[in-house]
């Protein structure tokens, strides 16, 4: 298998996590990218049209894409349990769509403060975003103990996001908003597939 990587984006973390709690990241080559959402890095749009990171060439050459869809595949294929059972499974998803939703306000924040030249930069988008985050994140905080002895989806795109605010936006100090999903974060963040992957 290959795959389109970029060491510093949450998604294609959240892939490799998932091949490692599955055994698999070894057998998954890296190939190089810089998916931009201005300059496209058109290496990766043959395969995948939006031109993004993650994006899965399987062994029968089938292409995958977006980290959604990359987990899942890995996970059935190489038989997981990081999705629940089909008494879980909805739950899993619904909470995996919630922590997905606040990196992704993240990268738009990140993506507005970064891309956007500072005379056109929208404060109300950036604002409405950081809700988002904010929304997203007392939404897990209010069931935080419920994460612990956990790994799954849900905990995986969580560390995730978390490494990712501390990154890229490390002004919000989500640490001290979220008491208890510190707590949790402090001992999940040393399970081997989650040190290893941390972004530097």
């Amino acid at each position: 298998m290959k795959i389109f990587y970029s060491a510093l984006s949450p998604f294609v973390r959240k892939t490799m996590i998932v091949a490692e709690e599955l055994g698999i990241a070894d057998r998954i080559e890296r190939l190089p990218a810089a998916a931009n959402p201005v300059n496209r890095d058109r290496n990766i749009i043959p395969f995948n049209p939006l031109g993004q990171v993650p994006t899965l060439i399987t062994d029968d050459e089938q292409v995958l894409f977006d980290s959604k869809v990359i987990c899942e595949y890995l996970n059935t294929t190489f038989k997981g349990k990081l999705f629940g059972d089909d008494t879980t499974r909805f739950r899993l998803l619904t909470d995996h769509a919630a922590a997905d939703g606040v990196i992704a306000a993240s990268l738009l924040v990140r993506y507005e403060l970064l891309a956007r030249p500072e005379a056109l930069r929208w404060n109300e988008w950036v604002d409405g975003q950081t809700d988002k985050i904010t929304t997203g994140l007392q939404y897990f905080e209010d069931k935080a103990q419920a994460l612990y002895d956990r790994i799954d989806i849900v905990t995986i795109t969580l560390a995730c996001a978390f490494d990712y605010l501390d990154l890229r936006l490390p002004d919000y100090q989500w640490q001290k908003r979220f008491p208890g999903l510190k707590a949790w974060y402090d001992k999940f963040s040393v399970r081997e597939s989650i040190a290893r992957t941390k972004p530097q």
